[in-house]
């Protein structure tokens, strides 16, 4: 009787215990040369797609760090198409006009569901008029990484597009020739996902460093040729504007923050990637230099704006979840206090803490707000799928003081209306609504307009803008649906906080 068959004798609890092999019984490639260095490297997607074990009825995974740029999407679903995948899951932290090409492999039945923070173009326009039998699951940056948490969503193969990698898989969206910035959204996926493969431009000497996503979440490495054009993240809804009417908002959101009580050294803020925030963010930094005023932190999607600020060290830390330009992307490579983080870290309501749970003022954009306060940032004046969840309603309950900017109208179409088309962030989480007419407060917060009055803003009720656009362009014509549902609303803690239903043809 062998030591280990004795064990088993004294021991029968410990009967799953097996004897010694060899020293590379577990780790076979250890005993190649050549192997244990390339093991992860595949001469092709298919390669690894059939490696990571993908089959019919799976769920596959991609970040849109690129944003219009985007070149991996696309590209990984038509490859899948080709080898003949069906009733596929596509779980993509965002979809883009780019990815309108994702209609035909819907329509071929290669992707059946999906889940997505929101999607915009042709694709969103076919989905609001009944292309997929399944309704699509749109959920919040911090409601993604719950659903994952909690098991509802499981990403089988997560697709990672990188603009930099080793052979082991230690990758970062900072060096390389196509520069994203942070992958503030992969390493949420690289870390849940049973299987990841990597796309990379470039393959860097081993190691890799720093690595935002990690070797030992990695299963595969793909050389490609592009996986994105860094060019394109800063059109759409990351913008920098020069239009007066957006200037005059974002001045007056500037001053709502002054005046607001939050105003304070070392407060801490996010301004976001929309035209009139951006160019909040360039007033703002007017005010802290005139006050002699430092911001601790900014947070979320980090702008060329909000990099000015830290280099003139007016914010002292940059907590990056995603990078909205160039510029941002060249500062998380050179400045020690600009940080990479992931979308657990930024926004879960199930992460152990959170960053926006430390903020004092946001500024949020809305293509409808009502009178109760209710924002709607996913459907257009026609009932059509146009916009994201993004991270609105995730900071809007966090943040100490949450603004919304937006235009009393929009191509004569009013934007402060009765009753949202579609409820994304709720009303109880708004606190300000700065417009080109005038400044509506919550009543919930008295002491917001108590302040704002005595600095002599033009502070005016919600209910006498909505009066003054109805008077302006007309009561706005019902929006006609059927009442087919395509999209479930999901609210950050992954409640359904509303639905999306088929427009009428």
């Amino acid at each position: 009787m062998n030591q280990t068959e004795l064990l088993h004798v004294q021991f029968p609890h410990l009967r799953s215990l097996t004897p010694f092999d060899t020293a590379h019984t577990a780790t076979p490639w250890l005993a190649d040369d050549e192997q244990k260095h390339t093991r992860k490297l595949c001469a092709s997607l298919e390669e690894a797609v059939r490696k990571s074990g993908l089959r019919d009825g799976m769920t596959i995974s991609f970040h849109h760090a690129f944003r219009e740029g985007d070149r991996v999407i696309n590209q990984v679903v038509a490859t899948l198409a080709q080898m003949g995948f069906k009733n596929l899951t596509l779980a993509s932290s965002s979809l883009m006009t780019c990815n309108d090409p994702l209609i035909e492999h819907i329509q071929s039945g290669v992707i059946t569901r999906i889940y997505t923070s929101g999607m915009r173009g042709k694709l969103a326009e076919a989905v609001s008029h009944g292309l997929m039998a399944e309704p699509v699951q749109i959920h919040s940056h911090g409601g993604r990484v719950k659903l994952l948490q909690d098991g509802e969503l499981k990403i089988d193969v997560a697709f990672l597009g990188v603009p930099c990698s080793d052979e082991f898989g230690n990758a970062n969206g900072s060096h390389g020739k196509s520069c994203c910035g942070s992958l503030g959204y992969a390493m949420v996926d690289a870390q849940f996902a049973r299987h990841v493969v990597l796309l990379t431009e470039t393959l860097a000497p081993y190691p890799n460093m720093p690595a935002s996503l990690s070797q030992d979440r990695v299963d595969f490495v793909v050389p490609v040729e592009s996986v994105g054009d860094p060019a394109k993240i800063s059109v759409g809804a990351a913008r920098v504007t020069s239009n007066p009417r957006e200037l005059m908002i974002a001045r007056y959101a500037a001053d709502v923050i002054e005046h607001s009580g939050y105003f304070n050294d070392g407060f801490s803020m996010q301004t976001g990637s929309g035209a009139a925030s951006t160019a909040c963010t360039r007033f703002m930094g007017e005010k802290m230099a005139r006050h002699g005023i430092k911001a601790r932190f900014a947070l979320g999607g980090i702008t060329g704006s909000l990099v000015d600020l830290h280099e003139k060290g007016l914010i002292e830390v940059l907590l990056d979840t995603q990078c909205f330009d160039s510029q941002a992307a060249a500062s998380l490579a050179r400045n020690p206090k600009h940080i990479e983080i992931s979308t657990n870290v930024y926004a879960s309501p199930a992460s152990k803490a959170a960053c926006c749970d430390k903020l004092d003022v946001v500024i949020l954009s809305a293509l409808e707000i009502d009178v109760g306060f209710n924002v709607n940032v996913i459907t257009g004046s026609d009932g059509v799928m146009r916009g994201a969840s993004g991270g609105h309603c995730d900071v809007a309950a966090a943040a100490n003081l949450t603004i919304v900017v937006a235009p009393l109208l929009r191509s004569r179409i009013p934007t402060v209306v009765k009753r949202v088309t579609t409820r994304l962030t709720p009303g109880e989480s708004i606190d300000v609504l700065v417009t080109d007419h005038g400044i509506a407060v919550n009543p919930a917060r008295p002491e917001v307009r108590e302040r704002l009055v005595a600095a002599g803003l033009n502070v005016v009720d919600i209910h006498a803008l909505c009066e003054r656009a109805v008077a302006i362009a007309g009561e706005p014509k019902p929006i006609e649906f059927t009442d087919r549902i395509v999209g479930v609303v999901r609210y950050r803690d992954g409640s359904v906080i509303d639905v999306v239903r088929q427009v009428k043809e």
